[in-house]
C-alpha cells in the first residue's frame, strides 16, 4: 500500500496535533499510512513527561504540552516536519525499529551534502559532531504510530538557547545550512521524502 504525502507548508502546532489525533483514532486496517511534511511557527513543546525545568527563558514563544515522546524542543519555520502516520502493525515493526529507520533516513540526507552525521543509543536524533541537527519525538497507539521527526535547515537557532534541548543541559544544536551549500529548501524536503519512502516501504 502507497504511503500518502501531504505538504501542508506553514502550521499552528496545536492544530496539526489534534488533526494526528483523530487520524489515528478513527483509522482502520484499510486505511493507507501517511507522512505530513510541514513547517510549525515558532514553538516549544515538552514531551509527555517532559520537564517544565528544560525550558529556561521561553520569553514570547509558546510552550504546549504534547503526548510525544522525549523532552522539550522548538520548532520553527526553516526546520523540515514530518510527521510519521504509520500502521507499526501492519509493517511488523516496533518503534525502536521505526526510529532507526528514521534516523536512517536523516543521516542519508546529510551524507547527500557531504555532511557525515550519527545516531546515538542513549539519545534518539541525528548529529554531527556532537551537536544536534535532528530531534524525534512519536507516540504509538494501538501499534499506529504519530508525531515524527524534525530537522533543522536553514532557521534562527536563538531559541534553542533558551531550552535545555532535548532535555540535555549545554546540548549544542546545528543546522544544514551551517554544514553545506544549500540552494533550495524545497530540495531539501523532497530528497528526504525520498529517502524516508525508501527506508519506509
Amino acid at each position: 500500500m502507497a504511503l500518502l504525502v501531504r505538504e501542508l507548508g506553514l502550521q499552528p502546532y496545536e492544530q496539526v496535533w489534534q488533526s494526528m489525533q483523530l487520524f489515528t483514532d478513527q483509522r482502520s486496517d484499510a486505511t493507507r499510512d501517511e507522512l505530513w511534511m510541514l513547517q510549525h511557527p515558532p514553538v516549544y513543546t515538552l514531551g509527555k513527561n517532559g520537564k517544565p525545568e528544560h525550558i529556561l527563558h521561553p520569553r514570547d514563544i509558546p510552550i504546549i504540552q504534547s503526548d510525544r515522546g522525549g523532552q522539550v524542543t522548538y520548532h520553527g519555520p526553516g526546520q523540515i516536519i514530518v510527521y510519521t502516520l504509520l500502521d507499526l502493525s501492519r509493517m511488523k515493526i516496533g518503534v525502536r525499529e521505526l526510529v532507526t529507520r528514521i534516523e536512517n533516513s536523516i543521516i542519508k540526507l546529510l551524507g547527500d551534502y557531504g555532511v557525515r552525521a550519527n545516531a546515538r543509543k542513549d539519545a534518539p536524533g541525528v548529529y554531527v559532531d556532537g551537536r544536534k541537527i535532528a530531534a524525534l519525538g512519536l507516540r504509538v497507539r494501538k501499534g499506529r504510530s504519530f508525531h515524527g521527526l524534525a530537522l533543522n535547515v536553514d532557521m534562527n537557532l536563538g531559541p534553542f538557547s533558551r531550552i535545555n534541548p532535548c532535555g540535555y543541559q549545554g546540548l549544542e544544536v546545528t543546522q544544514l545550512s551551517a554544514l553545506a551549500d544549500i540552494t533550495d529548501f524545497n530540495d531539501v524536503e523532497q530528497q528526504l521524502l525520498s529517502h524516508l519512502k525508501r527506508q519506509l516501504l
